[in-house]
């Protein structure tokens, strides 16, 4: 994640097409936002439009707006999204949706910046950087012919892909502390924090919907709760099923090797990966801390992300 915001603040002062990819909920649409606000463009507001589940003809009146009389029901002139991103971005969202028949005028939009509106002959001229986002697999789509393969290779200068938020566990803290703050903010609750078990409820859910999922997770527990902890109760009962059933697929060696590594990465994290105050902070000697980053496999990369390196302890050997 760190390597990829590094990739957003790069690119977005340059008016590159940009194609983020990623499961449903990953956040596509607030990367999208947040290139645009680290852009020249910020001063004007991105144009966001889902060409997902849309007959061809909305999608067509909606991205290239109409003339008076273009079509029964057409009483006056409409501009359309495209028009309205002028000196802005245009984020289009499930654009591997996007139908064949309208494939070539968004090809022109990007290789001439113009277009027509429906029911016109005069061109309009547009500057707009264009931001697409998709689930699906475009290249696969070119090659079923679903999806041209000059549009893709004009929307695709940049990628960006989003992982999963089960890729990238050590994330949910963080954001569901985020999640929580602004709840309790909106609804004017006392919530501050979560329990350990609901903490831990939150660290072992698979998220298939992702970090939409995590949201609407925290904010109906903030909305539960009475005080100023979230418990695990609160929490759908999806999400906390994991941590109420017994789990035996692990042993007790592996479950402690676990929450160490966890509790030493995320002190490690908070504290800049300054060994003698990441001590500090939990208590131990130095070299105690040394010792057990050697012995969980702990490794910092170049972006200070944590790599666990897995090698079979002896089976007399015990991380304690």
């Amino acid at each position: 994640m760190q390597e990829l915001f590094a990739l957003a603040q790069k690119i977005a002062p340059c008016d590159v097409n940009v194609l983020i990819t990623g499961e449903t909920g990953t956040g596509k649409e607030l990367l999208a936002r947040a290139i645009h606000q680290m852009s020249g463009r910020s001063s004007r507001p991105l144009v966001a439009f889902s060409c997902a589940n849309l007959p061809e003809a909305l999608i067509e009146d909606e991205l290239f707006g109409h003339e008076k009389g273009a079509f029964t029901g057409a009483l006056a002139m409409r501009r359309g999204r495209v028009e309205a991103a002028d000196q802005s971005t245009l984020f289009l969202d499930e654009i591997g949706d996007l139908g064949l028949g309208l494939q070539p005028k968004l090809l022109r939009v990007l290789q001439e910046r113009s277009f027509e509106r429906l029911g016109s002959n005069s061109t309009v001229n547009v500057s707009i950087r264009v931001i697409c986002a998709t689930n699906r697999n475009l290249s696969e789509l070119v090659q079923e012919g679903k999806f041209r393969e000059d549009l893709y290779y004009r929307l695709n200068v940049v990628q960006m892909h989003l992982p999963p938020l089960r890729e990238r566990r050590d994330d949910i803290p963080v954001l569901a502390q985020h999640f929580l703050d602004s709840s309790a903010e909106q609804f004017k609750k006392k919530a501050k924090r979560f329990s350990q078990q609901t903490l831990h409820a939150l660290e072992e859910y698979a998220w298939p919907g992702n970090v939409r999922e995590l949201s609407n997770a925290v904010q109906r527990a903030v909305v539960l709760s009475e005080g100023v902890t979230v418990e695990v109760w609160q929490l759908p009962a999806a999400v906390r099923s994991g941590c109420e059933t017994p789990q035996f697929t692990r042993s007790y060696d592996e479950a402690v090797r676990e929450f160490k590594r966890r509790l030493v990465v995320r002190t490690l994290r908070e504290c800049g990966w300054r060994k003698a105050e990441s001590a500090r902070t939990l208590g131990v000697a130095r070299g105690y801390l040394h010792k057990l980053i050697n012995q969980l496999g702990i490794q910092q990369t170049d972006d200070g992300v944590s790599v666990e390196v897995r090698a079979p302890l002896p089976s007399s050997t015990r991380v304690m």
